[in-house]
């Protein structure tokens, strides 16, 4: 299990660089491998090296790399007077400038944008949609004991994370749903997920996915009836897991409004775990409100 979970998380982290252009290039008569992450006038490049990140900024054909050693108890700053340099002949404050990923970009592309009016905004995620969706449906809970395959409703809400120009085919999600307990069968469940979607085909009118869902935590009780020679009693049973179940369904969000109707049939297949045997039902319909 911890293997599956270790995984997961290295694959979110991942996603969000996997995307960059990488190419080879000279500094100092030293090859590194960097990726490109604002291109321009002036050129933002980076990469991790020993885990540490390290930042370069390509002007023409002159790159040079953005440095902040210490000196005793205090960091010099340097990066701030190259990019000055860099900058000259502009009104370019470097006073406030980071040296981070997210800040260093923010200044390129202002800078680009200044000396080139035509210039428009390239860098990693900058086109991030969110989008909040509400779905209910129906379930048979193949991954729990269910002895008369009833299905029980649920309901629950997703949030999406979505870049359709730096990562057009792929979205992370983090999703809430609740199984109802019922007469025929007293299941209930609360499960909290991280899920992929793999968006395989994609119109401006509609988009169909593979829904991976990588991590879960879900708590439940269950309710069994006992018959006996001369008695009949009721069991209850209820837990927590934390799982990497790898478990994998189909959707479709279809453009409504200024949103998408979402349908799903999810939890179909896992690789990880077993399911009790039956044919998966698991439908959800829905809206996701884009914010």
């Amino acid at each position: 299990m911890k293997h599956y979970i270790l995984f997961c998380c290295v694959f979110l982290l991942s996603l969000s660089t996997t995307i960059a252009q990488t190419d080879t290039y000279t500094v100092n008569n030293q090859s590194y491998e960097l990726k490109t992450d604002v291109e321009g006038p002036i050129t933002l490049l980076w990469n991790t090296f020993s885990q540490e990140y390290r930042y370069f900024a390509k002007k023409g054909n002159t790159i040079v790399e953005l440095t902040n050693t210490k000196g005793g108890k205090k960091y010099q700053d340097e990066y701030k007077k190259q990019l000055q340099e860099l900058t000259a002949g502009t009104d370019m404050n470097t006073d406030k400038v980071k040296l981070t990923l997210a800040s260093l970009r923010r200044f390129f592309n202002a800078y680009n944008k200044k000396v080139d009016p035509s210039y428009n905004e390239n860098s990693f995620l900058t086109d991030m949609e969110y989008r909040l969706g509400i779905f209910g449906g129906i379930t048979n809970s193949i991954f729990v004991d269910n002895p008369d395959n009833t299905s029980n409703g649920q309901f629950g809400f997703d949030f999406e994370l979505y870049d359709a120009t730096a990562l057009p085919s792929h979205a992370i999600v983090l999703q809430f749903k609740q199984t109802l307990s019922s007469d025929d069968f007293e299941y209930t469940a609360s499960q909290f997920s991280i899920n992929h979607r793999f968006k395989f085909i994609r119109t401006p009118a509609f988009q169909i996915y593979l829904n991976t869902k990588l991590v879960t935590f879900t708590s439940s009780k269950i309710t069994k009836e006992v018959i006996g020679n001369d008695f009949i009693a009721f069991e209850e049973d209820s837990g927590s897991n934390l799982q990497g179940p790898v478990i994998f369904g189909l959707g479709a969000d279809i453009k409504l409004g200024k949103g998408y109707l979402s349908l799903n049939y999810n939890d179909a297949y896992s690789f990880i775990i077993d399911d009790n045997g039956e044919f998966p039902v698991d439908i959800t319909i829905g809206y996701r409100f884009v914010l």
